[in-house]
């Protein structure tokens, strides 16, 4: 049966017990993650980790949520109180909203119906991911302008440039996507990767969407918005008890989107690996839900990784490289990905594709060492001091200054 006959035909008490099973298991995985991040860095810092409440300090991030709702909750003056209410309500609605056309599972049974664990399936599903992503970054702004703080407004500010910059890293890396799937249904993206998975034959879009997703985060390294040594807490510094916690569960349940996202784009979904297809059904397909779970922790672990070993980096480093760096490369990949399909649905030589392939290499090649030529010119111009005049006006030195009127 197809995604849309099995969707179209749940009942509305259906809907709801899935929408309310989604919502718990993105809570849950929050108090997870959030738990396995601490002992996951621990443990690279030879530490022990969250290990006194609850058995390995499973019940750590539940004491702590309850500790920030007994928190006094503050406002400053200055705020705009009635946005700085609603901030935090923004950015974790549209992060719980993402998940709405994410398929967990397989064909299941729940209660007697068939269904998928997806509430719905739109033709422009990853749109409306991106889409849902991009309204939710409206919360950190919202929360950075209207607490009345400079510091605040910074994180806020920045967090808006990180999001146009990467979010179009982000929409680049999917067209070709879109093109070998032939759509931008989360469901027949999936149905599209029975074969190979998007992450093998289409591994270049695969790694520019998993920088991106980083940068769409705020995570270390790419956490600019919310830099404690820069900006004292970012965008969030004026907030505590309840919707400080809101803004933390908006950051992991967008961490669990967006690696769902990946899992659902590149990575088959909830398939199972090649050769162990036989586990998705088991549990009358409740495994898959197993199997989608173990590839979204597979990139979590990778979230804490780069946390736990690289170092934050400067603004206009971040900048430099999603404007200089992965959207030039985004747009010339998806020259070739559409030049390859072209070739391939009008059945044309293997030769000849090798050929094209082959020269498109080459030509990026020659003009890698070309502007590595450039960069060692301009570093040995430089050692001899001969560096070039500044296209903007740089005022006098007062050492210069004090020499003319002495003069």
């Amino acid at each position: 049966m197809s995604v849309e006959a099995l969707l179209g035909t749940d009942p509305g008490w259906i809907i709801l017990v899935k929408g309310l099973l989604i919502f718990v298991i993105c809570v849950v995985a929050t108090l997870l993650s959030i738990w396995g991040e601490r002992r996951l860095v621990a443990r690279m810092q030879q530490r022990l980790g969250p290990n006194r409440v609850g058995k390995f300090g499973l019940l750590q991030s539940l004491a702590d949520g309850v500790k920030l709702a007994l928190k006094e909750d503050l406002i400053p003056k200055t705020a705009d109180r009635i946005v700085f209410v609603i901030a935090p309500i923004i950015s974790v609605t549209a992060c719980f909203m993402s998940f709405a056309v994410i398929p967990l599972s397989g064909q299941v049974n729940l209660f007697g119906h068939k269904t998928l664990l997806q509430l719905t399936d739109l033709p422009v599903g990853v749109l409306y991911v991106l889409a849902i992503a991009s309204v939710g970054v409206y919360g950190i702004v919202l929360a950075g302008w209207s607490s009345g703080s400079t510091y605040p407004l910074l994180g806020g500010l920045r967090s808006s440039a990180q999001v146009i910059s990467y979010e179009v890293a982000m929409g680049l890396s999917l067209v070709a996507v879109f093109i070998y799937s032939g759509s931008m249904s989360t469901s027949a993206i999936i149905a599209a990767q029975h074969d190979w998975w998007f992450c093998i034959t289409l591994f270049p879009s695969f790694v520019i969407y998993a920088i991106s997703m980083v940068g769409e985060t705020n995570r270390a390294p790419f956490d600019l918005a919310e830099a404690e040594g820069e900006l004292v807490g970012g965008f969030h510094t004026e907030y505590s008890s309840l919707k400080f916690a809101l803004f933390f569960l908006a950051e992991y349940v967008n961490i669990v989107g967006v690696s769902s996202l990946a899992t659902t784009l590149f990575l088959g979904g909830y398939h199972a690996l090649p050769g162990l297809t036989f586990t998705e059904n088991w549990l009358g397909g409740w495994f898959t839900v197993v199997w989608f779970l173990a590839k979204v922790v597979m990139f979590f672990i990778i979230f804490v990784w780069l946390r736990g070993t690289l170092p934050r980096m400067r603004y206009d480093q971040f900048m430099k490289f999603g404007w200089k760096v992965l959207i030039p490369f985004s747009l010339v990949w998806i020259m070739i990905v559409s030049t390859l399909r072209v070739m391939s649905q009008r059945h044309t030589p293997r030769a000849a594709v090798f050929g094209v392939t082959l020269g498109i290499i080459l030509l990026l090649l020659a003009a890698n060492s070309l502007m590595e030529s450039n960069k060692k010119r301009r570093a040995k111009s430089d050692e001899i001091g001969e560096v070039s005049t500044p296209s903007f006006p740089v005022p006098e030195l007062p050492t210069k200054r004090t020499e003319q009127i002495n003069g």
